[in-house]
């Protein structure tokens, strides 16, 4: 194996912070995070940190959750008077310095429970004067410690202390602490207890206690515990207790002479002995709520004995994740039958139940709230619970038969008919699979829910005209078009509309959910179709992302509209075309070109047209055009010189003058006056003035261009068929665009036929 160098060895160390995701600092070797938000909030969790990480001072709230950081610095939180709250949940913390917290003026939540914390120092906290949330949950301490490390916190109103090695609490533990809101105490091995410890405290709100060992072993504290904390207006919550045997239930003995009206089990197991003496001790007391959650029942529901109990108080009873540990010898739960006489409000969730006998159903004479959700009821087994749509439970206002079996929506529609006061019905997370064409339903139903369920194609006219709510999000419809006048809100997220419906349908319709649909895209026409829609939900479709929807939903999202769109922006993510797929529609810019394609097109060929309008005005002007025409005529020209050229041998046959006069029309008294006697006409001596025995030849346009053809060809004729071109020059000559034409011409012509063809007379 290769063994590592110093150097090796270093770089390997430097390399482990950043696998963590961590930055070190060169200053002390602390690390660095920078996972802060711009609320800042920095969230500095599971990341490996053995040490508090240097963070910006700006801090707000700082998680240092499950990490490692096993000892706490002094400096470690230096300069951050401005955190409010700080987490240092589950890191194995084990050691702070007194003054690690001094600093932290602003703090207002503290949690340090699960670490190691052996014993609590009560100058931690002296400069915390404003901490309103103290968590000390699952520390190894035996005690709170002396003098009380709550003292000065005047603003504390939760509190959570305790762990499976806190074995005393004295009186002066909690000095300090004066009113809190809520009060959580683990106390499953405690040994001793000064009564009264927890009674100084009031106004006191929900209090939850786990005294799992004192029910069992030491009655005596578990009461007096039980005894402090019990007041009429407290919320009492009893965690991991396990009441076998009737001295288990004597600690409530004193709690029910305070007339407790709220209490709570959870993670709660009984017998039926044990059962019938918790009832029998609160017999007579104004007991108002009973919640009972994690409960495990290990009689036969023998309950014989509770039924001399007075519970006229009782008002709600919510029953959660109950097992039956021998359910085939369970008898029922008409043995409780005198409790189901008071109650307005019942939560039996997640229990089992296949059936409620119409037989109980009948003694729920006061019920007003019934929720039965997520257990194994079936078509058959409620229509026994609800006694085959007999008039029972006349008083019930809202029933929650959610998350069970049920298949038939028209059954149900029958059985609740005569519920004369039911406003709400939820049988959503059902196996509804299509909805019949009419139903019977009570004429008072406001909101109803079929979220979750398997409805098809589209809704039919079985739903209720009197509906208010209508939930029939996530199932697979296609269309809606039922008239629903009173219907104010309206959730259809996660099926498969095409598009929002009519909004003729819905005239007092306010909310609008349509989250993950299909949608392509929608308009204003569409949300002025709804006369009073002020909210809607639309993200997460797959939208096409034309000009006009685009320019439309960036519109509403900066809520220009009537109609705001409550849900988040980033969900109006375009779907096509492909070169937008992925982009958030409010990001999105699009060019004239694409938007107005016709405008664009006819702005861009009336520019086009000006642009080669100018540009023929400009060569006309520059006589570009008659350069083109004298090229291709004289292109032309050419081509039948060299024809005729071959069709003769003696190329001297094809020149009929000896020389073509360019002269500007201003000078033509001049040539006609001296030019043309001195090369044409003979002198008095019967000679020409030329140096030749015979007058020259010229070719003159008053004289020679033939009439009728187009000039161009007169000149380039003139000079294909002449020795020579004298060229008269002058003022004049210069300003004459013919002349100049001439001029350019013989160019031509000197290139192509070579030698000096040109005779140049400087007239000025």
């Amino acid at each position: 194996m290769r063994r590592l160098t110093s150097g090796s060895l270093a770089l390997l160390l430097l390399l482990v912070p950043l696998i963590w995701g961590q930055e070190v600092n060169g200053n002390d070797g602390r690390p660095t995070c920078r996972r802060c938000n711009l609320h800042h909030c920095c969230n500095c969790s599971h990341s490996g940190f053995t040490r508090v990480p240097v963070v910006t001072h700006q801090a707000l709230r700082l998680d240092l959750s499950f990490n490692n950081i096993t000892n706490m610095t002094k400096d470690d939180l230096m300069g951050h008077s401005r955190l409010r709250a700080l987490d240092l949940h589950a890191n194995g913390l084990a050691d702070i310095h007194p003054s690690a917290f001094d600093s932290l003026w602003s703090l207002e939540e503290l949690d340090l429970s699960d670490n190691q914390l052996t014993v609590l120092n009560p100058k931690w906290l002296k400069n915390l004067a404003i901490l309103e949330h103290l968590n000390l949950l699952n520390n190894p301490y035996s005690r709170l410690g002396s003098p009380s490390m709550f003292f000065g916190l005047v603003r504390l109103r939760r509190l959570m202390f305790g762990g499976p090695a806190l074995k005393e609490l004295r009186r002066t533990d909690v000095f300090g602490v004066t009113e809190l809101e809520d009060l959580t105490v683990h106390a499953n091995n405690l040994a001793s207890y000064d009564s009264g410890t927890l009674g100084d405290i009031w106004p006191l709100g929900c209090v939850t206690l786990s005294l799992h060992g004192p029910f069992l072993t030491n009655v005596a504290l578990a009461a007096a515990v039980l005894a402090d904390v019990s007041y009429p207006e407290t919320p009492i919550v009893l965690k991991d207790l396990h009441l076998i045997g009737n001295q288990s239930v004597l600690p409530f003995r004193e709690s029910a002479k305070k007339r407790i009206r709220s209490l709570s089990f959870r993670n709660f197991s009984v017998s039926d002995a044990t059962l019938v003496d918790f009832l029998m001790v609160l017999n007579g007391d104004p007991l108002s709520y009973l919640h009972v959650e994690d409960v495990t029942l290990k009689g036969e529901g023998r309950w014989e004995k509770a039924n001399k109990t007075d519970y006229k108080s009782i008002d709600q009873f919510f029953l959660r994740n109950a097992v039956v540990v021998d359910v085939y010898k369970f008898v029922s739960f008409l043995q409780l039958g005198f409790l189901l006489y008071y109650p307005r409000k019942v939560s039996i969730i997640n229990c089992g139940v296949f059936v409620m006998p119409c037989e109980t159903s009948k003694l729920l004479v006061n019920l007003q709230y019934l929720d039965l959700s997520d257990n194994l009821l079936t078509d058959l087994t409620i229509a026994e619970s609800l006694c085959h749509g007999a008039p029972t439970l006349k008083e019930l206002r809202v029933l929650n038969i959610s998350g069970n079996p049920l298949k038939s929506l028209s059954m149900i529609s029958h059985l609740v008919t005569n519920l004369l006061k039911l406003t709400h019905l939820d049988i959503s997370r059902t196996l509804y699979s299509s909805m019949p064409s009419s139903c019977s339903w009570p004429s008072t139903l406001k909101y109803l829910n079929i979220s979750r369920a398997k409805l098809k194609a589209t809704t039919t006219s079985c739903l209720p005209r009197s509906l208010e709510v209508l939930d029939l999000s996530y199932n697979d419809l296609k269309g809606f078009s039922l008239d629903l006048p009173l219907l104010r809100e309206l959730y259809l997220s996660g099926n498969k509309f095409l598009g929002l419906p009519a909004g003729q349908h819905f005239p007092n319709l306010q909310t609008l959910t349509m989250q993950f649909n299909t949608l392509n895209m929608f308009g204003l026409p569409d949300l002025k179709s709804f006369g009073r829609l002020e909210n809607l939900q639309a993200g997460y479709n797959k939208f096409i992302c034309t000009c006009d929807f685009v320019n439309f939903l960036q519109s509403q999202l900066k809520q220009n509209g009537n109609v705001k769109l409550t849900d988040r922006k980033d969900g109006y993510v375009c779907d096509s075309p492909l070169h937008l797929h992925g982009k958030l529609v409010s990001q999105v810019r699009l060019s004239v070109e694409v938007c107005h394609r016709v405008l664009f097109v006819s702005v861009s060929c009336g520019v086009a047209l000006l642009v080669g309008l100018l540009l023929c005005v400009l060569l006309w002007r520059l006589h570009v055009f008659w350069y083109l025409k004298m090229t291709w005529a004289w292109l032309k020209a050419k081509r039948s010189s060299q024809k005729q050229r071959r069709a003769t041998a003696d190329s001297e046959a094809l020149l009929s003058f000896d020389a073509f006069v360019s002269y500007s029309e201003r000078d033509a008294g001049w040539v006609e006056s001296f030019l043309i006697p001195e090369l044409e006409e003979p002198s008095e001596d019967g000679s020409s003035s030329t140096s030749s025995s015979r007058p020259l030849s010229l070719c003159l346009h008053k004289r020679d261009f033939l009439p009728g053809h187009p000039i161009m060809d007169n000149i380039m004729n003139a000079i294909e068929h002449s020795r020579r071109t004298i060229f008269v020059l002058s003022e004049n000559f210069v300003q004459s665009d013919w002349c100049r034409y001439e001029l350019d011409f013989s160019h031509f012509w000197l290139f192509e036929a070579g030698g000096d063809a040109a005779i140049l007379i400087l007239l000025e």
